[in-house]
């Protein structure tokens, strides 16, 4: 069975069918402000004011409803089955720490104030649970013992490390000013980014490289990453480890050696370089790219902004044809990609395509397709807004053929939405992480090509 189809299993499974709880209402009731109503949120906005607006209350997922002793990022709003409400994810929370770069930069909280949260959060995961120094999927936000993501899923998670620590590495750069607070932050974020052993993933082998281990099952998950999907990322970080890198070969010979990675296919008359037909969940053209820019990002095997733009824009094109023929689809409502949904949770894509949109889709594309996002921004606000706006910005996704709209809200879809606005507005994450003189050796190791890294790096 491919990655792909094994992670959509996974994510069925313990994202799972979500129950109210009352007691974790209450105990989230300081955090939150009382009696939201979204039918006061201010109207008649100009694009630039909602953009902000969006950002900014997006973010107080992960200020207000960040972890009080651990300061992570919590998995989800609500409990879903077999969940505690302890749970912390290691990839929100990377997501959620280059959000806090974006507070600081627009001064939504004073930029000392952010600083020491976020040396709060290094600090705990510094004695967190790791394996050969990469972090599991979930945390206990409170005492930092790892929560299994399943029954063999129990030990390291080089993905999830991936996505945490291209955030912590935006941060070690902004953060650089000559004062105590700044100097401890950025020397904690050094040593476990340091510590981080992303060789022992490939199990000595030059042509493989593996997104588990566990302790008490070791290779059993056997989840190589191969092919086109969201892991870019964690090939790029490992190439940039100063003490543990991995090679170019393990690049050409497991990433790019997959039925799914090359596809040269025409879509709604879009042709997409690389992945899945349909190009798969949007996700895949968020997750890798919050610090990594795409623009003018360019290997051997694809340019990184045509893939992503031309992704984007077969996901639009697909909704707004609605083969399906669902409620509520359009050209200013689009976005399909992994969230829950009225039964549970799924990985929607122009393949697997069940009438569910996601705000995150359309609003993470922001930089590829911003006409079409603008639309869709406004309709879920000005039109959806009295079903899913919120006090932390969009809930998770609606289907109305199905009359059904979230009340849940997942760290990985915040995160995003903040960091690729920014992006779109400023390009202020894609600046910071792409002036990283690690991150430039592990890009040029691995043969791309960027106007960040000067001189063309092609080999």
């Amino acid at each position: 069975m491919k990655l792909y189809f094994q992670l959509l299993l996974c994510l069925a499974l313990f994202a799972g069918t979500q129950v109210d709880c009352r007691a974790q209402k209450k105990k989230q009731a300081a955090a939150k402000p009382a009696a939201f109503n979204p039918a006061d949120r201010p109207k008649n906005l100009s694009d630039t004011a909602l953009l902000e607006l969006v950002q900014k209350q997006t973010f107080r997922y992960f200020w207000d409803f960040g972890h009080p002793v651990s300061g992570l990022a919590r998995e989800r709003s609500n409990i879903a089955f077999d969940y505690g409400d302890e749970v912390c994810t290691i990839g929100g929370t990377g997501f959620g720490v280059m959000a806090m770069v974006v507070a600081a930069e627009r001064k939504w909280q004073p930029r000392d104030s952010v600083a020491a949260r976020l040396l709060k959060m290094v600090k705990f995961l510094s004695k967190a649970d790791h394996y050969h120094g990469i972090f599991p999927h979930w945390l206990n936000g409170a005492t930092g013992k790892i929560v299994p993501f399943g029954r063999k899923d129990d030990g390291g998670d080089l993905v999830e490390s991936s996505f945490l620590f291209q955030g912590l590495l935006a941060v070690r750069q902004y953060f650089d000013r000559d004062t105590a607070l700044e100097r401890e932050l950025r020397s904690r974020i050094t040593w476990i980014w340091n510590e981080a052993e992303w060789d022992w993933y490939t199990r000595g082998n030059p042509n493989q490289l593996y997104w588990h281990w566990s302790p008490n099952h070791g290779w059993a998950m056997n989840f190589e990453l191969r092919g086109y999907n969201e892991t870019l990322i964690t090939y790029i970080m490992g190439a940039a480890s100063p003490r543990y890198p991995i090679t170019r070969q393990v690049y050409d010979k497991c990433w790019a050696q997959s039925d799914h990675f090359r596809n040269g296919r025409e879509f709604y008359g879009v042709k997409l370089p690389l992945g899945f037909d349909g190009g798969g969940p949007l996700f895949f053209a968020h997750y890798s790219y919050l610090g990594l820019d795409p623009r003018n990002l360019k290997d051997q095997y694809a340019d990184y902004w045509e893939q992503n733009v031309n992704h984007s824009l077969i996901n639009y094109k697909h909704c707004v044809a609605n083969p399906g023929k669902f409620k509520g689809y359009g050209e200013n409502s689009w976005g399909l990609t992994a969230s829950d949904t009225y039964n549970g949770y799924n990985a929607h894509s122009p393949t697997n395509d069940f009438g569910t949109i996601t705000p995150t889709a359309a609003l993470s594309s922001f930089p590829y397709t911003p006409e079409q996002s603008m639309k869709a921004l406004r309709h879920f606000y000005d039109d959806l807004g009295d079903k899913i706006w919120s006090e932390y910005g969009f809930t998770d996704a609606f289907n109305e053929s199905q009359n059904w709209y979230a009340t849940s809200h997942l760290a990985i879809d915040q995160g995003p939405i903040i960091v690729m606005i920014e992006n779109y507005r400023s390009g202020l994450l894609w600046k910071l992480f792409m002036k990283d003189p690690e991150v430039q050796a592990g890009l040029k190791k691995l043969g791309f090509e960027s106007p960040a890294l000067g001189a063309s790096s092609k080999n």
